[in-house]
Formats: structure tokens, sequence, C-alpha cells
């Protein structure tokens, strides 16, 4: 089955300081090696709906392990490492999961 991991993110004001082409660079550079590691990402922009999480990061893959390196890579990275943005929430989930559980049970 394939993981989907839900990032609820929220922008720093050290972030949104940045120049807007500074940004850009600045999540290239985290976010483009990110393929590499066997996830796709996406990534959703929330701040006008939401006072939770400025940003939502969805991460798909067919291995956890390749989730979890991408998280030590973002980790690592200047996007969390210099606390341009902090991390609200993490949320797992598998797209239509029961039917999956379904059809191996017989249900």
């Amino acid at each position: 089955m394939k993981m989907t991991v839900f990032l609820l993110l929220r922008a720093a004001p050290g972030w949104l300081q940045l120049g807007r082409k500074e940004r850009g660079r600045v999540a290239d550079t985290a976010l483009g090696g990110l393929k590499s590691l066997g996830v796709t990402l996406r990534y959703f922009d929330a701040e006008a709906f939401s006072a939770r999480c400025s940003d939502v990061a969805m991460i798909e893959t067919d291995d956890p392990k390749d989730y979890y390196f991408a998280m030590e890579s973002l980790r690592d990275s200047p996007l969390i490492a210099k606390g341009y943005f902090e991390v609200v929430d993490i949320i797992p989930a598998f797209e239509d999961g029961f039917r999956a559980y379904e059809a191996a049970h017989a249900v």
C-alpha cells in the first residue's frame, strides 16, 4: 500500500523576511533532493485559510524507510534546521486503506 504523510507546517517570521527569490532558492535546495530518496512531494499553501498551519506538504512513498529518510533530510535542511518552518503535526495515512483490508480479508 502507498503511504501518504501530511506534514502541517508553520512559516516562521524569519522565512517571511527573506526575499521571494531567496525563499525559492532555499526551498528548491531542500526539497529538490527528496525525489532521489524514493518519495514524491506535493506542496499546498494554507495560510489564507488556517491559523494552525501556513503550509501542508504531502509526501507519498511505497516504503516507510524512504519517508523516514526524507524526513531526516528535511530536518537537516535550512527549512527546519534554521527554523524557517515549524512542523506543527504529522499525519500518516493510507488512501482507501479500508478497501485494501476488505480485499485481503474478504469482508
